[in-house]
């Protein structure tokens, strides 16, 4: 799965970006409130109006402090996914079952410093999980290739609880990293400027999909995925 971030798009016209990428799966939607990172992006309406301008689904990754309170409002704005940093979480259970009670799944990040193994017992409660592959809060970063052993741990717990869980890579996603990060065992691809600097944003969604598709068959973990 190609998610395009909009964070990398011309936020003057969000609704042609998000229509640019209409063959993507999802559409990334970065919220950060310049306190859990250092950076400042959009909030609750724009979600709302974003998700009226596109029938792609909005994937949000909320880098923020108490998701637990804002999680849920960004649900009835149009979220269809919705991303919380564990390290923010106040009850990272709790929050991940009121998301699922409210109808979207529900999704944990990890920044490159937090370790996947505290967190085992919980990705039952889980739909997705993202592994961040740079320092969360701004786009355009260098892919950091000390989390791809990261990726690779993560999905052998993935696989040895038999979970239906999708494993999610965003930071310096790009035609020259995608193959390594769909080699290690991740499936959702959060790409930003490799997909909006280009010409053709559309092509190089399925250009993308393409490298990725053809480094998981290739791979151990896929042929059992």
């Amino acid at each position: 799965m190609i998610n395009p971030s909009i964070l990398s798009a011309d936020f003057a016209r969000l609704a042609e970006e998000a229509k640019a990428v209409e063959g993507a799966d999802w559409l990334h939607v970065d919220v950060m409130d310049n306190h859990f990172v250092p950076n400042l992006t959009l909030g609750v309406p724009v979600v709302e109006s974003l998700s009226k301008a596109t029938d792609t689904p909005l994937d949000l990754h909320l880098m923020i402090e108490d998701p637990d309170r804002w999680a849920p409002q960004y649900i009835e704005a149009g979220a269809g996914s919705v991303t919380f940093h564990v390290e923010a979480a106040a009850a990272p259970v709790r929050l991940a079952r009121e998301i699922r009670a409210k109808g979207a799944r529900a999704s944990m990040a990890l920044k490159p410093a937090t370790p996947i193994e505290p967190y085992e017992d919980l990705l039952p409660e889980l739909d997705m999980l993202l592994i961040m592959t740079v320092e969360p809060g701004f786009g355009g970063q260098a892919f950091l290739d000390i989390m791809l052993p990261k990726i690779r741990r993560t999905r052998e717990l993935i696989s040895r609880h038999g979970l239906q869980l999708a494993l999610q890579v965003d930071g310096g996603v790009s035609a020259a990293t995608i193959e390594r990060c769909a080699e290690a065992g991740a499936d959702v691809f959060v790409a930003g400027s490799a997909v909006y600097g280009a010409d053709d944003p559309a092509k190089a969604v399925r250009d993308l999909r393409e490298k990725a598709e053809t480094a998981t068959a290739a791979a151990g973990w896929g042929c059992a995925h």
